[in-house]
């Protein structure tokens, strides 16, 4: 295949919008971008700061294994809490939305281990274009 378009990546701040199910299989898309993204970047050289900020109908991803399985009615656990915390590693940043926590009875204690809670989604994505974030919607 010829590539028509080449992209050149330089330093970039990216907000990940992850509001709905997205799935290909079990495997969540937003989560398989954010890692392809920190891999290109990092083939590139360039600099990429992530904030992934969940709300509404995937909020629930972010949950420690206990509340994951309260929530989703299982005992297995969060099936996405290694991924996650090995994207954290990697320097990625998570935040659950207040409001979905309000709205589903989570707590902070709740949340796998370095999740922050803001104070609302949609304004923190409005506060992180503003501070100069692309936003993405997987």
């Amino acid at each position: 295949m010829r590539i028509d378009v080449p992209v050149s990546l330089r330093d970039s701040r990216v907000a990940f919008n992850m509001d709905h199910l997205a799935f290909n299989g079990d495997q969540s898309i937003g989560l398989t971008y954010m890692q392809l993204m920190l891999k290109n970047y990092q083939v590139s050289g360039a600099k990429l700061d992530i904030v992934a900020v969940f709300h509404g109908a995937v909020g629930y991803l972010l949950l420690d294994d206990a509340a994951y399985n309260k929530a989703r009615k299982t005992n297995r656990g969060n099936p996405y809490k290694e991924q996650i915390l090995d994207l954290q590693k990697q320097g990625v940043r998570f935040e659950e939305c207040g409001q979905t926590a309000r709205n589903n009875g989570w707590g902070n204690a709740d949340f796998i281990p370095g999740v922050l809670v803001n104070a609302g989604a949609n304004l923190r994505l409005v506060q992180l274009q503003q501070d100069g974030f692309i936003v993405i919607h997987p």
